[in-house]
């Protein structure tokens, strides 16, 4: 399984790490990119070294995508051509489309969200209401789409993604071993 997490300036930072850290802790095979060589930096000011650009990935190699949100970072990938066409093919292909916080708004630049079920930061609700089925709750997934809320839902969003990819027992091993609490339990 190898999964593209995409970094553009402005990302938010515990959305993006933690579902690296996570994923990673998995076993699953994850590649960062920026939209540009260099550092990309986060919307608090950390700075991180992408793996590659997106220039360099064959995004036909993935088994999925995760958008991490972040004010500008969702913005500045909703307007990357290159991040709407990959999130297009691989949707078009039933390969995995993650996006937290704002970047589900990117999913719906895309037209990859009309019609499903999502969920959102609470700034863009009625965005994503205006196309899909908005719902509450904390990470939602929907075929191959999964969205997620904020930064205090990256954990379960994180985890969420485990699951999907590796099943509930791999999901079960990595929440043991991080000692994570999701919501509702």
């Amino acid at each position: 399984m190898k999964i593209l997490v995409a970094l553009a300036d402005g990302f938010e930072e515990i959305e993006a790490i933690n579902v690296i850290d996570i994923l990673r802790r998995a076993g699953i095979d994850v590649v960062t990119a920026g939209l540009k060589e260099g550092l990309a930096e986060g919307s608090h000011g950390v700075r991180v070294m992408p793996d590659t650009s997106l220039d360099k990935v064959n995004h036909e190699d993935l088994d999925g995508l995760v958008l991490p949100g972040g004010a500008p970072g969702f913005i500045n990938l909703g307007n990357d051509e290159r991040i709407l066409n990959m999130i297009r093919e691989m949707n078009q292909a039933n390969k995995y489309v993650a996006a937290i916080c704002g970047a589900p708004s990117v999913l719906i630049k895309a037209g990859v969200l009309q019609g499903r079920k999502a969920t959102v930061h609470p700034s863009g609700e009625e965005e994503v209401r205006s196309c899909a089925q908005f719902s509450s709750d904390r990470v939602v997934v929907d075929g191959n789409i999964i969205t997620s809320r904020t930064p205090g839902t990256a954990m379960e969003f994180a985890l969420k993604l485990v699951e999907v990819f590796l099943g509930k027992k791999k999901m079960e091993q990595v929440k043991a071993q991080t000692l994570a609490i999701c919501k509702g339990e």
